[in-house]
C-alpha cells in the first residue's frame, strides 16, 4: 500500500509540481513572524560546536552512523568533519576523507602533500544539518515528507518521501543525502528519539573533548543558551536568511 501511495506522488509530483513549486511552496516569513513563530514555545534546541576543541578524531561520525542506521561503510553520513589546512599563500586545503569518520591520520590532503613550513594553521569543523529556523527544505517538499517540530528540529518522514530530490537541492549547507538503504531523503536531525526524551545526541555523548553540545535556547539558564548569548558565536552561510541553529565558537573566516 505504501509502495503504490508513493509512486502515485512521485508520478504527481513529476508531471505537475514543476511549474506550481514557486508560488505553492514557497513561504518566506518576515524576522518579526519567525520570532513570534517561536515566542511561545517552551524548547527550542540548539547546537554549539567548538572547533577550537576539535581534534578531529572522528568518534562522533562513528557515533551518528551506528546510532542512526546510516551504513557504515557508505560515503554518505548525517554528520561530518572537515580539516582545513590554511598555506602561506592564504589558500584553504580542505578535505574530510569518509566524512572524517576514521580521523585524519594522512598527511596528504586530497592527494597533495603539504610542506609543513607552509602551513599558517590547520582546524578542524564538524558539521551537521542546521535546524534552520527558516528551512528551505521544508518549503519545497511536495507531500510534507519533510516538516518541523515545535522544538525547531526539522524531521523526515519516509513513509511520505517519494524521493523527488527537492529538500536535497533546496538545502544550502549540504546536509541531505538519499539513504542507500531506504532511498529516501536523510539528514541529521538532532538525534530526535534521544533529545525528546532527555538524552544526548550521539554524536554529543561520544565527543571526548566537550567540542559538541546540544541546548535549549528558550532556556535562559541553559549552558548552551548562555554561551550563544554572552559569546561571540556565528553560523555558516548567514547570507542565505535561514536563521540556522548550529552555532560556532572560533569559526575561521576561511569555513565555508
Amino acid at each position: 500500500m505504501t509502495c503504490s501511495r508513493r509512486q502515485f506522488l512521485k508520478d504527481t509530483a513529476t508531471t505537475t509540481l514543476a511549474a506550481a513549486l514557486p508560488v505553492s511552496t514557497m513561504v518566506f516569513l518576515t524576522p518579526g513572524e519567525l520570532k513570534a513563530a517561536v515566542e511561545d514555545k517552551k524548547t527550542r534546541w540548539t547546537f554549539l560546536v567548538d572547533t577550537n576543541k576539535c581534534v578531529g578524531c572522528g568518534m562522533c561520525v562513528k557515533a551518528c552512523k551506528l546510532e542512526n542506521e546510516i551504513p557504515y561503510d557508505s560515503p554518505v553520513t548525517r554528520t561530518w568533519v572537515e580539516r582545513y589546512v590554511i598555506t602561506k599563500d592564504g589558500e584553504a586545503h580542505i578535505d574530510s576523507p569518509l566524512g572524517g569518520r576514521d580521523g585524519f591520520i594522512d598527511d596528504k590532503i586530497r592527494d597533495e602533500v603539504i610542506d609543513p613550513k607552509d602551513i599558517t594553521k590547520a582546524f578542524f569543523v564538524p558539521k551537521l544539518c542546521n535546524q534552520c529556523e527558516n528551512a528551505p527544505c521544508v518549503q519545497v517538499c511536495p507531500v510534507g515528507a519533510t516538516y518541523q517540530t515545535e522544538d525547531g528540529v526539522v524531521l523526515i518522514d519516509r513513509d511520505w518521501c517519494i524521493g523527488c530530490g527537492y529538500c536535497i537541492m533546496a538545502c544550502p549547507y549540504g546536509v541531505r543525502f538519499f539513504h542507500p538503504v531506504t532511498k529516501t531523503a536523510d539528514k541529521c536531525n538532532f538525534c530526535y528519539h534521544r533529545t525528546s526524551k532527555g538524552l544526548e545526541p550521539a554524536c554529543v555523548q561520544a565527543c571526548a573533548f566537550d567540542a559538541r553540545k546540544i541546548g535549549n535556547l528558550k532556556d535562559p539558564d541553559d549552558p548552551v543558551a548562555k554561551t550563544i548569548a554572552t559569546k561571540r558565536v556565528a553560523v555558516l552561510k548567514d547570507e542565505y536568511g535561514t536563521k540556522p541553529h548550529v552555532f560556532y565558537l572560533g569559526l575561521d573566516e576561511n569555513v565555508r
